[in-house]
């Protein structure tokens, strides 16, 4: 089996894993992302992350933690083909010799090449999630102009194209890139460092589950901490309206933030982000390093 067979079918498991364990807390991040700013004098939508788990649950009961996800896991076997196969690639270009072990600096870079392919799959398929995660919200604004809103990720797609055209589907590709770039950057390379120095050197592979498990909560968390800010742009401005948008890109996202909330806006729903992350990518490693160890 080759190679990028073996890391195709080890990310696959790996990302099945970070959906199941993750996908929750990415709900709530959503939709403290999104909801919208309140009319003076009233109180938000949610109190935090707790308040939006109690509504959220109650409404639509525990299945509505888990909405959104079709679009997601339809797509991880793509996604993660991509991710996990261009830094396998990467790693070989990168490597001096066959099984020679990577640097921190080579991951990093190793990691920003997966970054840039995984970005054009990811956007169309995180809008489409994050519509559906943010419904209650765009419920909200769709009742006011008597227009319905879509129920599941085929319909959601259906309704981005009729509005925008195909290319609808990639609104929010520049803050995508903005975050998977470095953000992979990061998470590969705190991966390997933490690995490296739990094992007293480069060569990692007598490494426990319990260090990759550290290793991969670690390097999640130090993710979320360099780039959340970027995926706050990237999900108010996917789940704006097409026909009358209030944000025209990227910065103009940041600049009403900032006039509207601060500097603490650019940190919605971040504690539910790091409170998913490290057990969401140490389900992820982990199943891929099992699943890559099994193959050989």
């Amino acid at each position: 089996m080759g190679d990028v067979v073996k890391d195709l079918a080890a990310g696959t498991v790996g990302g099945a894993a970070n959906l199941f364990v993750g996908h929750p807390f990415d709900t709530i991040k959503v939709k403290l992302q999104s909801q919208p700013a309140p009319a003076p004098g009233q109180l938000p939508k949610y109190a935090g992350a707790i308040d939006a788990v109690k509504q959220t649950v109650a409404a639509e009961g525990p299945r509505g933690l888990y909405k959104g996800m079709g679009a997601p896991l339809a797509t991880v076997a793509a996604f993660n083909a991509l991710l996990f196969s261009v830094r396998g690639q990467m790693e070989a270009l990168l490597r001096s010799e066959p099984g020679v072990p990577l640097t921190v600096k080579q991951q990093c870079i190793a990691g920003v090449g997966a970054g840039v392919a995984v970005s054009f799959l990811a956007c169309p398929t995180e809008l489409i999630k994050c519509r559906l995660q943010a419904q209650s919200s765009l419920a909200e604004a769709a009742a006011a102009s008597g227009v319905a809103v879509p129920k599941g990720p085929i319909e959601v797609a259906k309704h981005v194209v009729r509005d925008a055209g195909a290319r609808g589907l990639f609104k929010g590709l520049v803050p995508t890139l903005a975050r998977e770039v470095p953000g992979n950057a990061v998470i590969f390379g705190v991966y390997e460092a933490v690995k490296q120095y739990l094992a007293g050197g480069p060569d990692t592979s007598s490494l426990g589950r319990g260090s990759q498990i550290i290793a991969g909560g670690l390097a999640g968390a130090a993710f979320w901490l360099s780039v959340y800010p970027t995926d706050v742009v990237k999900s108010v401005i996917q789940v704006d309206d097409y026909r009358n948008p209030r944000y025209s890109g990227s910065l103009d996202a940041v600049r009403k933030i900032l006039a509207a909330d601060g500097v603490k806006g650019l940190y919605k729903g971040f504690g539910p982000a790091m409170a998913r992350s490290v057990p969401a990518n140490a389900a992820t490693f982990v199943a891929y390093e099992i699943t890559r160890s099994a193959l050989g």
